[in-house]
């Protein structure tokens, strides 16, 4: 179980990585739609290409962060009915939820896109929109997302089992304090911080 538990902060840390530089993509599709709708009102020029790479910025941010969304417990639960039963209970539950449910879940929509991606590699696809983009790397996004997922679903029930025997604190547990607006805030006045010593 200690090998386990290694392998889940590994998963752990990933996400979590991949997770805080991806929130800059928030920015990035903000200042984007911002020049966009500005060179169309002073330049009237615009292109789809500036529509759609705010899309794949948009996917990338939904599909890749969903591990990290789970690791920070911010996912959709229904707790109405769970919350009446012991911790001991709710914990089953889940790990039926992630065996049963999420796992095969996450396998079968890899199996199902994979070839899609390969296929608009090999053929150059291109958006049917004039000034499209290439297509191939946001389908690429959906597995890339998808294995993040399926990883960190893979933490969760490690440490879930890991808790049910003793081993860990209660993993559903929220543990940041602060909401990912304050954390993107902070990183930026350190960032700003560091750059001015």
């Amino acid at each position: 179980m200690n090998a386990l538990l290694e392998l889940s902060r590994a998963i752990d840390r990933l996400n979590e990585w991949i997770g805080r530089h991806l929130a800059w993509l928030v920015l990035a599709a903000v200042l984007i739609s911002a020049a966009n709708a500005v060179v169309r009102k002073v330049f009237n020029y615009s292109s789809n290409a500036y529509l759609e790479v705010q899309w794949y910025l948009f996917a990338a941010i939904f599909l890749v962060a969903a591990g990290y969304t789970m690791l920070r417990q911010e996912h959709v639960k229904i707790d109405i009915i769970l919350g009446r039963f012991s911790k001991r209970t709710q914990i089953k539950v889940e790990i039926f939820g992630i065996v049963a449910f999420l796992m095969p879940f996450v396998v079968t929509v890899i199996v199902m896109v994979w070839p899609l991606v390969v296929k608009a590699y090999v053929t150059g696809e291109m958006s049917s929109n004039a000034g499209g983009l290439i297509r191939w790397p946001v389908f690429a996004l959906v597995p890339i997302g998808f294995t993040l997922l399926g990883l960190q679903g893979l933490s969760e029930l490690i440490k879930r089992v890991a808790f049910l025997q003793g081993r860990i604190d209660d993993p559903t547990r929220k543990k940041q304090e602060k909401t990912a607006e304050e954390e993107l805030a902070e990183d930026i006045r350190a960032r700003a911080e560091g750059d001015t010593k």
